[in-house]
């Protein structure tokens, strides 16, 4: 691949600010997004169905929850909203979107409880009770399940992961490698083609 994308860890498009608004049971939000961040102009329509299908937080969830893949920002920003008593670690690759992270969780008073890091800044000890993730189809295969290979083990013994992906970029043939790398995958729902998956040790 040439030029910049979503995953790029230091996009040279030049940063064009857009704001972006959805709802998520009721409540509102507005967080800033850029160009050279992943769907810019829009919450996904995956990440969409991942926070309106799958189990989110309650008040009464503590430990650490991760955003892998985070962009500027939308599930960290309901996690922390929804879970005031959790952390919640966001993590991307891309610098820019890191930015936006950090600028709208204290946006929305939630910056003490999100942690903003590159992959590599978090620490090898630290272990989560949910694990959230769009994860980037396009990355590739290879790059994909290496992803995945690194960060789902860090779920706590009984923790569980939600992964939403389209079943068109391969949903059905992720959840099939998972359970062949024993994890324990339900397919919990089915929305605008996308597959949320539960996936669980």
């Amino acid at each position: 691949m040439t030029g910049d994308h979503y995953f790029s860890i230091d996009p040279a498009v030049s940063a064009q600010r857009r704001e972006v608004t959805f709802s998520v049971e009721g409540h509102d939000y507005s967080l800033t997004s850029s160009t050279g961040v992943f769907s810019a102009d829009r919450l996904d329509a995956g990440t969409a169905v991942l926070l309106r299908k799958a189990e989110l937080p309650g008040p009464e969830t503590s430990g650490a929850l991760l955003d892998l893949g985070c962009g500027y920002g939308p599930i960290a920003c309901v996690l922390a909203t929804r879970a005031p008593q959790a952390q919640v670690w966001a993590v991307d690759v891309n610098a820019r979107a890191r930015e936006l992270t950090v600028e709208n969780a204290a946006r929305l008073g939630v910056a003490d409880r999100v942690r903003v890091n590159a992959p590599d800044e978090v620490p090898d000890d630290v272990t989560f009770t949910q694990l959230w993730s769009n994860p980037p189809i396009r990355v590739g295969k290879e790059e994909l399940h290496g992803m995945l290979r690194r960060w789902l083990p860090r779920l706590a013994p009984d923790g569980v992961a939600w992964l939403v992906v389209a079943r068109h970029l391969g949903g059905d043939s992720l959840q099939r490698w998972l359970v062949e790398n024993d994890w324990r995958v339900e397919r919990h729902a089915s929305q605008k083609g996308y597959r949320v998956l539960r996936v669980s040790r």
